[in-house]
């Protein structure tokens, strides 16, 4: 029982380190932008895609094609503030409505490119650390779990320490008033994007040899993120992080010991506790930012 207990843990860890990846950059969009993305998802989908295309077609080195994959979509995410948010700025459901459309836009253009059939890579390592017979972790799951610490770690030191961190900050904090102090609100908005959308597409480029790649597999993600933020409170990054870390173990033990339906019961039944108790989220306040 020990040893099912620590493997189910291994394994939720897992699953909260990609579930925290694409709920920050959710928060960090919403809170600096004011804007709803219902694409995140599918920037989550391109970035696994990133990975078919350089590193299981084109050969290219793992860790390159998911830098890539960060990269190209954080690319996208500027794109997407330039042409749908920032015309829409002062009209949020306007901006929802328009991410709506642009979800569907990522799903057809993959579905073209790559087709519906689902794409299973080869991992990049087959290595697995052992720490018992019946307890593992495989390597290619290690790089998810490390590479969300670093990455959460250094976007934390990035708003903390560096002077665009702290225009971010105050530009979710009160808007208006940054703009009194000179905070250029398109370049936040712009940083913000780049940052929140390159983090949901390096958290798909890190699980796609670990997960099944196809044009509509944001769908639970996104559902997923949203859940994980109103647990934590929506606007709150440490909020976004713990919430994921919760919904993670409890739906991965609920899984393991019950099945996948009761344990998504169970996750929503969570949200609504959390509602009921604390509607602004464990973190959240009653104001956006």
């Amino acid at each position: 029982m020990l040893e099912l207990l620590a493997q189910t843990a291994l394994n939720a860890t897992y699953a909260a380190s990609y579930i925290a990846l694409v709920a920050v950059g959710l928060v960090l969009i919403f809170g600096v932008m004011g804007v709803v993305n219902f694409a995140h998802g599918e920037l989550y989908m391109l970035g696994a895609y990133a990975v078919v295309a350089l590193y299981a077609d084109a050969g290219f080195p793992f860790f390159l094609a998911a830098a890539v994959g960060l990269i190209f979509v954080g690319i996208v995410g500027i794109g997407m503030e330039r042409t749908l948010f920032r015309p829409l700025r002062d009209n949020p459901l306007g901006g929802l409505v328009a991410s709506i459309g642009f979800l569907l836009i990522l799903q057809s253009l993959a579905s073209v490119w790559f087709g519906v059939r689902m794409e299973h890579i080869p991992p990049s390592t087959q290595q697995i650390l052992r720490f018992s017979d019946s307890v593992s972790l495989p390597v290619q799951r290690l790089y998810v779990i490390v590479g969300a610490v670093i990455l959460l770690t250094a976007l934390w030191l990035f708003l903390k320490r560096s002077r665009f961190g702290w225009a971010l900050r105050a530009s979710a904090q009160d808007p208006e008033a940054a703009a009194l102090q000179g905070i250029s609100i398109n370049q936040t908005a712009r940083i913000a994007m780049f940052i929140g959308a390159g983090l949901a597409g390096v958290a798909g480029a890190l699980t796609a040899p670990l997960v099944r790649t196809f044009p509509y597999m944001g769908h639970s993600v996104i559902v997923t993120a949203f859940i994980v933020i109103i647990v934590g409170g929506v606007g709150s990054l440490e909020g976004a992080v713990l919430a994921a870390v919760i919904y993670a173990f409890v739906h991965t033990f609920v899984t393991t010991f019950f099945d996948g339906v009761i344990a998504d019961i169970v996750g929503l039944s969570l949200m609504l506790l959390v509602l009921i108790v604390k509607p602004t989220g464990m973190f959240g306040t009653a104001d956006r930012a």
